[in-house]
């Protein structure tokens, strides 16, 4: 992993699809601008979070991934398109990109664990709108190993154990936590994911639109292999740049060996519950 500058683009959508993107494209060259070499944008960053209207952003998708790849070329730099609704097979799938500074696609993931939840106040059913992704996995870039994972995602460790063993160093987590999880379990389940698996870990949120019948949590940020949070924004529009140095990843895995420590034979057995 090389010494690189990040970018977390918490873009507050509105209504309107296509100056959310062209949001995103300045957004994209004012972090360029300010030195960052990889830049992230949101989960479904041109649209509230509301499932009823993401169907008809699938019919964008050409035209927006060719405007982000353009952005990244022109700037220079690595970009995470957030996620955006991709169409497959009949499928509806929320997919992130990895593009590279020459607007090669490195890398793409579908979101694998759909958000279906009832809580006071707030009902929401994935399912009813995206299938889930069925792969993971992680690419080599000059900046160095890298993997993506959505939103839900982070709450099943096995996600991110398993990109950390296919050599993760920087764990992307595109995201929309709302105002229920997001106080009592945004900070919390990111810094886990990153102490566990002691990668760095950038999670970035839309900021949150008031007038949306979602509302985004925020507070997209940048976690340290050790836990530490390097960085945060708030709840409002705002281009979060953290430095990463890889000089604490090499500290932490060397202080503490957690991934040397593994013990695969044991694993093996305990995934067969047996009772004493």
């Amino acid at each position: 992993m090389t010494h690189f500058k990040i970018a977390l683009c918490q873009i507050t959508p509105g209504y309107d699809l296509g100056a959310n993107v062209k949001r995103a494209v300045s957004m994209i060259a004012e972090a360029a601008l300010s030195g960052a070499s990889l830049i992230s944008l949101p989960e479904m960053f041109y649209h509230p979070y509301e499932l009823s209207a993401l169907r008809d952003a699938s019919e964008k998708w050409e035209s927006t991934f060719d405007q982000l790849k353009n952005a990244a070329v022109k700037a220079g730099v690595f970009l995470c398109t957030g996620t955006m609704a991709y169409k497959k097979n009949g499928n509806l799938l929320n997919r992130s990109c990895l593009i590279s500074p020459s607007g090669e696609e490195l890398l793409s993931y579908d979101k694998c664990h759909l958000f279906d939840v009832d809580f006071k106040g707030l009902h929401v059913k994935e399912s009813d709108v995206f299938a889930p992704g069925d792969h993971m996995a992680v690419v080599n870039t000059e900046l160095g190993r890298i993997g993506i994972i959505i939103c839900y995602d982070i709450r099943f460790p096995e996600m991110a154990r398993h990109a950390a063993l296919c050599g993760a160093e920087l764990m992307l987590v595109p995201a929309v936590f709302n105002k229920i999880t997001g106080p009592v379990h945004w900070h919390i389940t990111m810094r886990a994911r990153a102490v566990e698996n002691q990668f760095f870990l950038a999670a970035i949120s839309q900021g949150e639109n008031r007038s949306s019948s979602y509302r985004s949590y925020g507070h997209s940020m940048v976690v340290s292999p050790w836990g530490e949070i390097l960085g945060e924004a708030g709840e409002n529009e705002e281009i979060l740049i953290v430095d990463l140095k890889p000089e604490a990843l090499e500290e932490t895995r060397n202080r503490l060996p957690l991934l040397r420590h593994r013990r695969e034979e044991l694993y093996k057995r305990l995934q067969h519950c047996t009772e004493q």
